[in-house]
């Protein structure tokens, strides 16, 4: 259904997503290591999770979020190693490991203990179970910019293990998917000199908004499959305020379908989107409250250099224009705002309302 809110999992439940979803599925055959990326609430989730249902191979989904919030701010080998480990003797489809001997593996249930693995030892035994089922073994960070919290050296150590097995365990490859774009090309660092996975070849997947008429055009097939009705006025208002970001139609549609009319929709929608923004603003501003100022600032139509330093200083203190220049690229990096033409943006129109009236 397309205005179910859970992340989709199925082919049938994905609008408009065919060629994305063809080249992710390529990308796992064909590269060692595939970047998924795109804006909050694009849609990277459910695309990533309807290819690992597709793909012929074994393939293991990790939030890495949850990794982070059940490390308190960290994450650790030892994390992904119990987390690895209970996909793949879980229940169901994923419990790969069930009935199969993989000999001189460290994992729970075969020889050793996940405490005692290490992401070296994690990546042997998938290469060897790849080797004894025959099919090639996928790992799928989904917000893997996260991952520049694994262990004490901003996640090079995690990265190491990647380039480990990219150069020696061909039945292994990695998908990455990110909101934090630049975060993400950031911490891969395919590109970076210094990092373990500079001038690997790599696979890279975007997610872009839809545009206008396909967002119309979504909505109407939504209320189609839930035997509603809308006017089509109330479906051009409904694109009008939310763009073509798919998780704030999806929101909707679902909030119409339930709630029967635009009004009560469009409300329970915003206060959602308020729920949710504001606990990622107050994560945001934990790294540094002088990003609030800036979005504040943009989000007011304060949209040239100058005009934001002036805001920031007026409201927070004075800030060198270095420190506002990094500040500004952060944002960009972190998907928040976008620079066009010599002004700042905002990337997603729900978040600039929501930060514009808070």
């Amino acid at each position: 259904m397309l205005f179910d809110p859970r992340p989709k999992e199925r082919r049938e439940e994905i609008f408009d997503r065919e060629k994305e979803l063809e080249k992710i599925l390529n990308g796992m055959n064909e590269y060692p290591i595939s970047l998924i990326i795109g804006i909050r609430r694009v849609g990277k989730s459910s695309l990533l999770k309807v290819a690992l249902n597709e793909y012929s191979g074994v393939g293991i989904y990790i939030d890495t979020r949850r990794l982070y919030s059940s490390g308190s701010g960290s994450i650790s080998s030892a994390t992904l190693v119990d987390e690895i480990t209970r996909i793949l003797l879980g229940k169901g489809r994923v419990g790969f490991l069930r009935g199969i001997k993989v000999e001189g593996v460290s994992f729970a249930g075969l020889h050793l203990k996940p405490r005692e693995s290490s992401w070296i030892d994690v990546l042997d035994g998938l290469e060897q179970l790849g080797r004894k089922t025959g099919e090639k073994v996928v790992i799928a960070f989904d917000e893997a910019q996260y991952l520049r919290f694994f262990g004490s050296r901003g996640g090079k150590d995690f990265l190491a293990g990647v380039a480990y097995a990219y150069d020696s365990l061909p039945n292994v490859s990695f998908i990455f998917t990110g909101s934090e774009v630049g975060l993400l090309h950031d911490f891969v660092g395919i590109d970076d000199y210094s990092s373990p996975l500079y001038g690997r070849i790599s696979e890279e997947v975007e997610i872009k908004p839809f545009s206008r008429e396909l967002s119309e055009e979504f909505l109407r097939r939504g209320f189609e499959e839930v035997g509603l009705k809308v006017p089509e006025e109330e479906i051009i208002l409904a694109v009008d305020s939310l763009d073509g970001i798919p998780g704030w139609l999806v929101e909707f549609g679902f909030n119409y379908w339930k709630k029967g009319s635009f009004k009560a929709a469009m409300e329970a929608t915003m206060n959602r989107a308020k729920a949710m923004i504001k606990e990622e603003l107050f994560e945001l501003e934990k790294r540094s409250p002088r990003y609030a100022l800036i979005l504040k600032a943009i989000s007011i139509g304060l949209s040239r250099w100058s005009q934001i330093k002036d805001y920031v200083e007026a409201k927070g203190g004075p800030v060198t224009n270095a420190r506002l220049n990094s500040l500004l690229v952060n944002l960009e990096k972190m998907g928040w705002i976008k620079k066009e033409k010599g002004r700042y943006l905002m990337v997603d129109p729900v978040v600039e309302k929501v930060v514009r009236e808070d």
